[in-house]
């Protein structure tokens, strides 16, 4: 018997490296995808890892009800658009809460800890649409939370963009609140403060390097020498988070709400999509940020304990809105399929682990579409390989990404697959008018992966109308707009795939230049 028990402990160190995570950690779970995993699948995927929090931008039936039964904790997201109606009649609060929290709860429920009301509702490409309706939904929510008899151990927040506070003098401890927001913010930080709820805020590194010229690389890490760092009365920042974090520190003693609990609703970078976005800067950035967790130090205005962080995010999405960037379908710690990316030791103690990947994924057939280089007509192939980009996900070529420079043969090659994968290797869908053909033998090569796309569950949705779909976006725009382009449709002759036409306008501007 004492032999037996060796033997399953060293299985479960060998087979479960990362079952330890570092405090406070969480992922969020978006589900903008063309064939999403089945929850069952994600939700072995976070217990095996030994992630512990989960943020959802949306109660959705099949994801609480894998949910249900585990010690996982649950935030869960009310979308934007829903904030007109539950600020203005109570009656959908109570409906939207008997719905989605009261009716997974019971002893193998749903471990709901937050209700998050809005998701950066007050980013000013908003135009103030939702400055006056957040606040009133999150009362309202928590009303019915109280009527229901679980306010107490449910916390009623607001995901908020970084963009609420600023920094005059670009230092941290001048941090306060944006002037248009005073007023309304105040109001937001008196109703966590007496609810004993958490300031969430979402930040990213990434984007303060691909949106400024000139930004110091080594700011958006972490560990970085005195030359990279920010200098703020004689204390050191050396990485734009902890920055970011202690500047709405600061913004909160200004307000006269030092007590508030901050937590990271969303931190994380991109795999692909963009120069900076690569498997490498990702390992890094997670690392750092693991091992900063790790020692819960704090960060130099409030040096007890470090936030609670929950990763952006857990999986690809390849149907997200790309008007942030190209890079946005590529957030994932693991890819589409529930594969990890890169090793990543989420207890923070700096090993060299790998995640443990999804188990029992159903894939379609080991069969790919090329380019076939001896088509005879060949004089339509970059109006048809931008049509094909214009219908699916081809972000993976765009300047820096991963299959980009690669040549024609192998970026036409992408797009029809890409496109062939997305549409269910219906056989029509690798032709492009003699074009494309298809293969057995596994076309991907270095960086450039050619993805066998999974087979998709039929999901129960939640009927209840308060609870639509929808998800995180760094853009007022969170879902793909359709706009098909039918001219030069190859066959299929429509597909249900279509990303904006500026895409197309887009990815046409490069085949153009190889054929120049």
């Amino acid at each position: 018997m004492l032999r037996a028990q060796v033997f399953l402990w060293a299985y479960i160190l060998i087979f479960f490296p990362a079952s330890v995570v570092a405090q406070g950690l969480g992922v969020n779970w978006g589900v903008i995808a063309s064939h999403p995993l089945d929850p069952k699948i994600v939700v072995n995927i976070l217990k095996d890892n030994g992630i512990k929090k989960v943020k959802l931008f949306h109660a959705e039936h099949d994801i609480l009800t894998a949910l249900s039964g585990t010690d996982i904790e649950v935030m869960v997201g009310i979308p934007n658009h829903s904030l007109e109606s539950l600020s203005e009649k109570y009656s959908v609060a109570q409906a939207w809460v008997k719905a989605n929290i009261t009716a997974y709860m019971g002893k193998k429920g749903v471990n709901f800890k937050y209700v998050a009301v809005g998701n950066e509702p007050f980013l000013a490409a908003y135009n103030g649409t939702y400055n006056n309706l957040t606040l009133p939904a999150m009362k309202n929510i928590l009303k019915a939370l109280n009527e229901a008899g679980v306010g107490k151990d449910i916390k009623v927040s607001t995901p908020l963009n970084g963009d609420v506070y600023i920094t005059p003098t670009y230092k941290p401890s001048d941090g306060i609140f944006r002037h248009d927001l005073a007023d309304i913010m105040n109001g937001i930080c008196e109703f966590l403060h007496k609810n004993d709820a958490g300031f969430i805020v979402n930040i990213y590194p990434f984007l303060n390097l691909y949106q400024n010229p000139g930004f110091p690389e080594p700011y958006a890490f972490f560990d970085n020498d005195d030359s990279n760092s920010m200098d703020d009365h004689g204390v050191k920042y050396r990485s734009v988070l902890d920055a970011n974090i202690d500047t709405l520190v600061a913004a909160l003693k200004v307000a006269n709400f030092s007590d508030i609990p901050i937590i990271v609703g969303e931190v994380g970078w991109p795999t692909d999509g963009n120069i900076y976005a690569t498997t490498k800067n990702a390992k890094k950035f997670y690392n750092g940020l693991l091992k900063r967790m790790a020692t819960n130090e704090g960060t130099p205005l409030r040096p007890k304990q470090y936030p609670d962080v929950y990763m952006f995010s857990l999986l690809d999405e390849d149907l997200k809105s790309i008007d942030p960037g190209m890079f946005e379908r590529h957030w994932g710690i693991f890819s589409f399929d529930g594969q990890p990316k890169f090793p990543m030791d989420l207890s923070g103690k700096g090993q060299n682990k790998s995640l443990v990947g999804g188990k029992n994924v159903k894939y379609m057939e080991k069969q790919w579409c090329v380019y076939n280089k001896d088509a005879s007509n060949q004089k339509d192939l970059a109006v048809k390989v931008a049509w094909a980009c214009n219908s699916t996900d081809c972000t993976t070529l765009v300047p820096g990404a991963s299959c980009s420079g690669m040549g024609i043969d192998m970026n036409a090659s992408v797009a029809f697959n890409m496109y062939y994968q997305m549409a269910n290797q219906t056989k029509g869908a690798c032709d492009f008018e003699g074009l494309a053909k298809i293969v057995k033998q596994d076309p991907s090569n270095g960086t450039c992966r050619f993805p066998i796309m999974i087979k998709t569950i039929q999901t129960t949705s939640n009927s209840n109308a308060s609870a639509p779909k929808s998800s995180r976006s760094s853009t007022p725009s969170s879902s793909t707009s359709h706009s098909p382009f039918q001219t030069h449709s190859p066959s299929p002759s429509s597909s249900p795939f279509h990303s904006p036409l500026l895409i197309f306008q887009f990815f046409v501007g490069i085949f153009t230049i190889w054929f120049v």
